[in-house]
């Protein structure tokens, strides 16, 4: 019961012995040595609760009222009972050093609205996020993270993992840090793996470390600050490793590895030189081998894609398709003009945090969903109009059905290829995609390069276990550098996360918002704004339509909705509608957007006998807090000839 108490008398005791005979000085080891003798520092830990963020965890929200606009509500602190027969990594962020492009910024007012960092997390199947700090050269991080070390995927869940057993766990600590604008505009500043294991060789079961983080894409050799990160093994560790012990287990892991990837590499270049041999003419094929992830890292492109199950959060594919075209799409950043393409292929962990990527990111989390799903998935590599480079995903039905994804959008394609042997008699397919060319597809255990005559896509036959048509690379090559057959270079995937934001509530902010933003508008063309509620709550069916028809291709309940407007309206009257789809939340730049459309600009500015205006806005939610915004803006008025 009373801790503090058994602690001074301990203390007491303690000094009196100790400094009995000289008076020597006591270390704060001395001390901890003498409560650890009584037992006292083991009670005091089982007794132990961590605190963790309920909001962070369950991402569930209180029911809200409709009449009430807040976004996020205050943290809610619960306490976690820990499992004592399972080993936990604390990993403590204790804030950062020398993030040198912030060092001019001022210090933010209380109140003011600033720039932030956002740390995330990832470790076998966890997923964690840090509270958002403010940019600055030294940001105040201060939070701790309680990870699982095993889960039961290590077999006996009951039995606890002694320092050998996980030493054998590789998986490391993804970091990806990410800074938001005061607009709400993610940037990926730095992703980082974390080897974790130098804490089974360390003192007490304790080690701080100082972790360089380097930037992404062009700038991936250059620092952008340091983080202070403390790892704690809790329960304690019997028996520590010697750090040769954990130094000669990493050396041999980055051999095996280098060796499974020079080993792959030979074989990509052998594969490459017979393709070469097939046609001169394949050498300006689009056959992508390597890529480079955001750390400027080459690695095989079929170690991007792997089958992702979404539990719950997702029921169909086609939902799977709606999800990831509702996240943004941002091709990725180049220092200075030329006009060239900058490569990046996100790890999905530093797509999902950023929740916008390039479309290369687009098409591998789409083909994984889809392979989650059972469908046989690939990632096609080709150009559309003009000859931009562009990736998108085909499914091959099990009767030979050949459809095309295109994950910017969601929409389908069928493909019909175009028989160029055909007497010009013969009526042919018009196709309907943007696609023109194709060099290559692969998933995470096939990779097969186009060697057709033309790589025109309207011509190409898709049957790709006839070697005429497709050359394919062996499956064991590809096994022995992908996962689960390669070890440590390739970051496993993380399960995607509930959505953490609250439908109504938001979409009744911004509404609220365009509301106000149009009434100043409409005043400063010196014209009064009547709203009709009635009419704006009509509206809601045809937005919920047309998210329907976007998820599922099926059109639903327009007659009912024009019914309504029918009688919403009354005779003489003029009854006018603009709807309009965006992926952000930003009230202010939708609207900016919606008056460059003359339609809409004719609604909002509407001038007439009985103006009544109208907005409806609804919010639908996807995983990773990604959303489809659909706004309604409609006027009826006395039409006055």
């Amino acid at each position: 019961m009373d801790v503090h108490g058994r602690i001074r008398e301990v203390l007491a005791e303690t000094i009196r012995e100790e400094l009995a005979p000289e008076h020597q000085q006591l270390s704060t080891e001395d001390l901890i040595k003498a409560l650890r003798q009584r037992g006292i520092i083991d009670d005091v830990m089982k007794e132990l609760k961590f605190v963790t963020d309920v909001n962070e965890k369950e991402r569930t929200s209180a029911p809200k009222p409709p009449t009430h606009f807040v976004d996020r509500e205050p943290p809610v602190l619960k306490k976690t009972n820990i499992d004592p027969t399972r080993r936990y990594l604390y990993l403590q962020v204790l804030g950062g050093k020398a993030f040198l492009e912030h060092l001019q910024e001022p210090e933010p007012l209380p109140g003011q609205i600033c720039s932030t960092f956002t740390l995330c997390l990832h470790f076998r199947n966890q997923r964690f996020r840090s509270k958002p700090v403010p940019c600055a050269c030294e940001p105040d991080f201060n939070d701790g993270f309680l990870l699982e070390v095993h889960k039961d995927s290590l077999g006996d869940g009951s039995k606890m993992v002694d320092a050998t057993t996980m030493l054998s766990i590789c998986d490391p600590v993804h970091m990806v840090l990410i800074k938001t604008d005061t607009f709400g505009e993610t940037t990926l500043v730095a992703s980082y793996f974390l080897e974790w294991r130098s804490v089974l060789a360390a003192e007490n079961g304790v080690t701080n470390i100082a972790v360089e983080l380097l930037g992404v894409g062009t700038e991936s050799n250059v620092s952008v600050g340091v983080l202070n990160i403390r790892l704690e093994m809790y329960p304690q560790l019997n028996k520590t490793l010697s750090s040769e012990i954990t130094s000669t287990q990493f050396t041999l892991e980055r051999q095996k590895t280098a060796e499974k990837e020079r080993l792959f590499l030979v074989y990509a270049k052998q594969w490459w030189r017979e393709y070469l041999q097939i046609r001169p003419t394949h050498n300006v094929r689009l056959v992508k081998i390597f890529a480079q992830d955001e750390n400027g890292v080459n690695r095989p492109v079929c170690s991007f894609v792997r089958p992702l199950r979404a539990g719950r959060l997702l029921d169909t594919p086609r939902q799977a398709a709606r999800f990831v075209s509702v996240l943004g799409y941002e091709r990725a950043p180049v220092i200075g003009g030329g006009g060239g393409k900058q490569e990046q292929w996100c790890t999905l962990l530093a797509f999902l945090c950023r929740n916008k990527g390039d479309c290369e990111d687009h098409s591998n989390l789409l083909c994984s969903l889809l392979l989650g799903f059972g469908l046989e998935a690939f990632v096609c590599v080709g150009t559309k109009a003009k000859g931009v480079p562009h990736t998108w995903v085909m499914t091959c039905g099990t009767d030979g059905t050949i459809t095309f994804w295109e994950s910017l959008t969601g929409h389908r394609y069928i493909h019909r290829p175009v028989n160029p042997d055909d007497p010009p008699i013969v009526e042919q397919p018009k196709p309907l995609y943007p696609y023109r060319t194709i060099g290559c597809v692969f998933n995470h255990q096939k990779f097969f390069g186009n060697c057709q005559p033309s790589d025109a896509v309207d011509v190409c036959v898709f049957d790709l276990h006839d070697e005429s048509k497709w050359k394919p690379m062996s499956g064991e090559a590809i096994k022995s550098v992908c996962p689960p057959g390669a070890t440590s270079s390739v970051p496993p995937f993380p399960p995607l996360c509930a959505s953490a934001v609250d439908a109504a509530a938001t979409s009744n902010e911004i509404e609220l918002q365009l509301r106000i933003l149009i009434s100043e508008h409409r005043k400063d063309l010196g014209l009064s704004t009547v709203w009709d509620d009635q009419l704006s709550y009509v509206l809601s069916p045809a937005l919920a339509a047309y998210e329907l028809e976007r998820t599922t291709g099926v059109s639903a309940g327009n007659e009912e909705f024009q019914d309504a407007i029918r009688r919403a309206v009354p005779d003489g009257h003029t009854f006018k509608g603009f709807p309009i789809h965006f992926v952000h939340r930003n009230a202010r730049r939708a609207f900016a957007t919606c008056l460059r459309s003359p339609f809409c600009e004719e609604i909002i500015c509407c001038r007439g006998d009985q103006v009544r205006l109208a907005v409806r806005v609804r919010v639908f939610t996807y995983p990773e807090s990604a959303c489809a915004v659909w706004i309604m803006f409609a006027c009826k008025y006395r039409s006055v000839l």
